[in-house]
């Protein structure tokens, strides 16, 4: 049995996509050598059914195939399930179910709407009571759901929701919210929470520095976002930054809002994992033009490797 991530979760959770067939229909042997591909990067645990893992486009019955698949896959690595949905019911349906399974928590963003923060807190404690003793994520990414939260609000909601245990950090830019939130757990006497940043790891560097405890985000190069927190952990922090550096072209280009999930795609096809580039429609695609400028990237960042 897998244990639920607490409080002090540390790591990299890497967010996975969804590989699809050229018809839209999901490829599970190219889940099997993704899961197989994160394993062997030395992962700490893997996120499915997140916004680029296209959760909004599955049907029920391929969100609950997906969980089967990856948790039958994943050995001993935890796995967080995004359960985000436009109902609360179908929320408590899939996050029991993905617990059942053996998930180690579930993620959640807040509902879209306005940004009032007594309908943010009233949503999650509508989900925590819906949901007692399940682990969950708060997954903070105003870019894609509308909604800002303060630090002060997620602080609150953390201190009045035991369950509430991690933020996937994801505002751009919110590097002083991880300072505002470490503050305020060391001037208070409630628990810290763990944080874990998105955003491909474009800023992961910062964010460690600034009290982040890993990243839970889907770069395409797993082994930079594993690497760079692991000499960051063991306190060498420009050799983590040094060794960042080169995958920042490559990243910067992959982070592009909607069309960099294509990108991602592509990657993981030419580095041999997923047989297929596809994103589920409607979605972005990749012309000749954008296939021969990631190309070139890939080249240029396997040479800067090999001059480290």
């Amino acid at each position: 049995m897998t244990q639920a991530i607490t409080r002090d979760t540390r790591g990299v959770y890497i967010i996975s996509a969804t590989p699809f067939t050229e018809d839209g229909t999901i490829d599970m042997g190219s889940l099997d050598r993704l899961t197989d591909f994160f394993i062997e990067k030395n992962v700490t645990g893997i996120t499915i059914l997140g916004m680029m893992g296209e959760a909004d486009k599955l049907t029920p019955e391929e969100s609950r195939a997906v969980i089967d698949r990856v948790i039958a896959r994943r050995g001993t690595l935890p796995v967080i399930v995004g359960v985000s949905g436009s109902g609360l019911r179908n929320l408590a349906d899939l996050s029991r179910y993905a617990m059942d399974k053996g998930a180690a928590g579930v993620m959640v963003t807040p509902n879209r709407g306005p940004a009032y923060d007594d309908r943010v807190e009233d949503y999650f404690h509508a989900v925590a009571k819906a949901l007692p003793d399940v682990p969950l994520i708060l997954q903070d990414f105003p870019l894609s759901t509308g909604v800002p939260l303060s630090a002060r609000l997620i602080r609150r909601l953390s201190l009045d929701i035991p369950q509430l245990v991690m933020l996937k950090h994801e505002d751009w830019p919110g590097l002083t919210k991880i300072t505002a939130i470490r503050d305020m757990e060391k001037q208070g006497d409630g628990p810290r929470m763990s944080i874990l940043c998105g955003n491909g790891g474009l800023y992961l560097p910062q964010e460690l520095a600034r009290g982040a405890d890993g990243a839970m985000t889907g770069f395409a190069y797993p082994e930079a976002v594993v690497r760079t927190v692991e000499l960051f952990q063991q306190g060498k922090q420009d050799e983590a930054e040094d060794f960042f550096d080169a995958y920042i072209p490559i990243l910067r280009h992959e982070q592009q809002p909607g069309f960099g999930l294509a990108v991602r795609k592509y990657v993981l096809k030419q580095r041999g994992i997923i047989a297929c580039e596809e994103t589920r429609a409607p979605g972005p695609r990749l012309s000749a033009v954008d296939r021969a400028e990631v190309d070139r990237l890939m080249h240029r960042t396997q040479l800067r490797l090999e001059a480290l």
